[in-house]
């Protein structure tokens, strides 16, 4: 097949991440006709490292790998300023819908199941190369090569529990999510910003809180729901010992100087 010559993806650069290279056979074939530059990576660590490096165009991955899966390799490139607009293709022979869900609500643009047609992947890298891509100012790309790994899986771990301010999670298991351990990821969060990570869940949910409080006229009961708390109680015990109010009264007084500041205005 002739390279795709004065298309707008003619010429793209695709890092191919799979820890089978019989399984990317006949996709890396059909794709060298097309006019792509290719690279190739063989788990998690080094896909995210050549990603980093190379910057390419669009990613297609695989979520089952050694050392570093393809979710968390996905949530890594996300907090990576440099790396964080790269369309990411996910493909899986897993057909489980919490894995797949789980892919897209990490970053992943597309999700494809093995096996796989490679004209099916090949249209929709087209699709996700043909859509226009944020920009993203020099010093940031700059800026994301020089960011350490720690900084990384800190912004990764933070978004990921920011989206997730509902769910129970251990220390050990978002460590696993994130490709890491414990160890590291409690002493990168010391490092990076003097607090534990559940020290941070912690205050993004009390943050979370005031919202539900001044915005809204969710109870107290539905606020402590949407926030993980066992009980509308624990809630109120933790809110009233980091905020100085009970939620009830916090939401009054807010509600007191809002009325105070429109008779004044």
């Amino acid at each position: 097949m002739m390279p795709e010559q004065g298309s707008a993806y003619a010429g793209a650069h695709i890092l191919l991440v799979d820890d089978n290279p019989d399984e990317l056979r006949l996709l890396i074939e059909r794709l060298r006709g097309t006019g792509y530059r290719l690279s190739v990576a063989f788990d998690g660590a080094q896909g995210y490292d050549r990603a980093v490096a190379g910057k390419p165009d669009l990613i297609v991955l695989d979520v089952c790998m050694p050392r570093m899966n393809g979710i968390a390799m996905c949530m890594r490139l996300k907090a990576t300023p440099a790396t964080a607009d790269i369309p990411v293709i996910f493909l899986s022979s897993g057909s489980d819908l919490e894995q797949r869900l789980q892919g897209l609500y990490c970053g992943g643009c597309d999700y494809v199941l093995k096996p796989y047609s490679p004209d099916e992947v090949l249209a929709r890298i087209r699709i996700h190369l043909a859509r226009p891509r944020p920009a993203v100012a020099q010093s940031q790309r700059d800026e994301s090569v020089m960011s350490d790994s720690d900084q990384v899986l800190v912004r990764a771990a933070q978004h990921y529990l920011r989206e997730h301010l509902a769910d129970v999670i251990s220390l050990d298991a978002l460590a696993r999510l994130l490709g890491t351990n414990e160890k590291r990821l409690t002493q990168a969060f010391r490092r990076c910003i003097g607090a534990t990570v559940f020290e941070y869940l912690r205050d993004q949910r009390m943050k979370a809180a005031k919202r539900f409080l001044a915005e809204t006229s969710l109870s107290v009961v539905a606020i402590s729901e949407e926030l993980g708390f066992s009980t509308a109680a624990n809630f109120s015990t933790a809110f009233h010992k980091q905020c100085g109010l009970p939620p009830s009264l916090f939401r009054r007084s807010i509600r007191v100087r809002s009325a105070s500041s429109r008779r004044n205005q």
